[in-house]
C-alpha cells in the first residue's frame, strides 16, 4: 500500500539528512515476519540508497530502492547517540 501525500523526492530528501549515521532498518518480509538491524547509512545514489549491517554475521540485502520505503516495505529511523 502507497503512503499518500508522499513522495519519492521527499523520501530521497529524508534520507539523505541521515547519511553517515546511525540507523535503525526494519524490513517487512511478508506473512507477519520482521526484521531489525542496526545499520549505518553508507551512501546515497538517485535510484537506491546502501546500508552496513553493524552485525558483521548479517547475511542480506543491503541496497534499498526508495520506492521500497514509500510501499511500507522498509522503514528507516535515525538512532540518536
Amino acid at each position: 500500500m502507497i503512503k499518500t501525500g508522499t513522495s519519492i523526492y521527499t523520501i530521497r530528501e529524508a534520507v539523505r539528512e541521515c547519511c553517515n549515521g546511525p540507523v535503525s532498518v526494519s524490513l517487512n518480509l511478508g506473512r507477519n515476519k520482521f526484521v531489525t538491524f542496526p545499520a549505518t547509512l553508507s551512501g546515497v545514489y538517485p535510484a537506491i540508497f546502501t546500508v552496513k549491517p553493524l552485525d558483521k554475521n548479517f547475511i542480506g540485502k543491503t541496497a534499498y530502492s526508495y520506492s521500497e520505503i514509500l510501499c511500507g516495505r522498509v522503514k528507516i529511523s535515525k538512532i540518536d547517540s
